[in-house]
């Protein structure tokens, strides 16, 4: 589930000045250049990379990042180095390694993770050395706004100013409008299986400089320390938690969204209402994908085999890019039964006590269960954790977690785990100080007969009383990029 409401990407904020405003001025060059020449090829990038201002906005974001405080293989963190080493030299040393081709990526130490939801299966994730992070930030500040001209609006994952709920708004838009059958995909491992070959062939159809080549090539080919002190060659894939590897990745599937999409560019057999009223009304389909990182559905208007149809042609679209759909995992689905995407429920259903059907969306069985188990963890009987520090780390996960989902009929299931957090607290309170019902009553009641838990001016936070349910507005194709796409005057 991704983790908030947050918009993805690194989008600059207004008022920027120093480092900041020179490397906002060069991606929004970039960006308008790419857009206005479709079939532009970029040279002369690499100085880019390893311009001052670039390695210090990048390191600003590294920095910025949780990861900041793991360290890569060498053993430093962000702490170390501002403390140690200084940031200025650094940046300085760093600086000279890019620029005089000296730089070599370490290998990432990979960890494993446990997925959520009690599969027993783990991620993988790799953690770079932080000279690796800066440089791959610095690669992404100069790319990103080149490829951002390419992409397609109907991808949201780890692209600027977009987010989940764009997704799940899309879903909900095209599933009332009648497109009711579901290719539920899942690809087989893939960050770890891209082709190196096919995402290199599709980075030069836009970059022209062999130097930033080999260097994302040079980040690809870094190869993996395993948790056993192992080193494994990497000829495939983009690691999972390098800074570089969610874009890589949308370049890579940009492919499938290109030709998803193809009927619906200007001219297409797709490209206007009309033209799609006519086709269903031949009895032939329509069709739209809805991708979130390596995460997409595609919504049919048609038929069973009409989609069936699509599986196949999906699959051969992502033979070529070293990819396969899970055979256990995609499915194909009525809107009518429901299916789960981005930890939320979506299903056409008939509106209570009316004939009236409409598509909702509720929160998935999974994301409940996930935060019901943390929920546990922190409220359990021998917990140690004072009575403040767990409201405090309830009320953040609490929060983050409903704003999340405030977009969804999440009404009753707010309620519902407001009650669910209060048993378990009042449970620990009693197993605690080995209180009755009684005494737990009189401690927990104030004068005016409310129940309320708090403790050094701390207290239970309410989601069901605090977070709004509002439905999310569609913004389609109106979602802007970070960058503007004319010349300023």
């Amino acid at each position: 589930m991704p983790e908030d409401a947050s918009p993805n990407g690194d989008a600059p904020g207004p008022g920027l000045v120093g480092p900041w405003s020179r490397v906002s001025e060069m991606q929004a060059k970039l960006h308008r250049w790419a857009v206005a020449d479709p079939g532009r090829r970029f040279d002369d990038l690499f100085n880019f990379v390893y311009d001052p201002a670039t390695l210090i906005v990048a390191f600003s974001r590294v920095a910025g990042n949780q990861g900041a405080r793991t360290p890569g293989v060498d053993g430093w963190t962000v702490a170390d180095i501002e403390e140690i080493v200084g940031v200025p030299g650094f940046l300085d040393d760093l600086r000279a390694a890019v620029k005089d081709g000296s730089f070599r990526p370490l290998p990432v130490r990979e960890r494993k993770i446990p997925k959520p939801g009690g599969s027993g299966k783990v991620r993988k994730l790799g953690i770079p050395t932080v000279a690796d992070r800066v440089v791959q930030a610095a690669l992404k500040l100069v790319l990103e706004p080149i490829f951002e001209a390419d992409f397609l609006p109907v991808s949201y994952g780890f692209r600027p100013k977009r987010r989940a709920h764009d997704a799940i708004a899309e879903i909900h838009h095209f599933g009332t409008r009648g497109y009711r059958w579901v290719l539920d995909a899942d690809i087989e491992a893939c960050f770890d299986s891209i082709s190196h070959t096919a995402l290199l062939d599709r980075v030069r159809a836009r970059v022209k400089d062999k130097r930033v080549l080999a260097l994302v090539k040079a980040f690809l080919k870094a190869g993996v320390l395993t948790e056993l002190g192992e080193r494994r060659d990497t000829t495939t894939g983009t690691p999972q938690g390098g800074i570089l590897s969610p874009l890589l990745a949308n370049i890579a599937l940009s492919a499938l969204d290109e030709h998803v999409m193809q009927p619906w560019q200007p001219g297409g057999p797709m490209s206007t209402a009309g033209k799609r009223g006519y086709r269903r009304s031949k009895g032939r389909p329509t069709w739209r994908i809805v991708r979130y990182a390596d995460d997409f559905v595609i919504l049919v208007h048609g038929t069973r085999e009409h989609t069936e149809a699509l599986r196949q042609d999906v699959a051969t679209v992502l033979a070529p890019l070293g990819l396969r759909l899970s055979e256990a995992k995609t499915q194909i689905v009525h809107m009518g039964d429901g299916f789960d995407f981005l930890g939320f429920r979506i299903r056409w259903k008939r509106k209570r006590g009316t004939n009236k059907w409409y598509v909702y969306t509720f929160i998935a069985a999974r994301p409940l269960f996930t935060v019901k188990a943390k929920i546990r963890a922190l409220t359990h009987k021998t917990s140690q954790w004072s009575l403040a520090s767990v409201l405090t780390k309830l009320g953040q996960l609490m929060r983050g977690w409903a704003n999340y989902f405030k977009h969804a009929v999440a009404k009753w299931t707010f309620s519902k785990l407001d009650a669910f957090t209060w048993w378990r607290l009042a449970h620990m309170l009693r197993a605690r100080h080995g209180w009755n019902w009684g005494q737990l009553r009189r401690h927990l009641r104030g004068p005016d007969g409310r129940w309320r838990i708090a403790a050094d001016g701390v207290e239970y936070y309410r989601i069901s009383l605090s977070v709004a349910v509002s439905r999310y507005t569609y913004r389609g194709n109106k979602i802007p990029t970070p960058w503007p796409t004319t010349n300023p005057a």
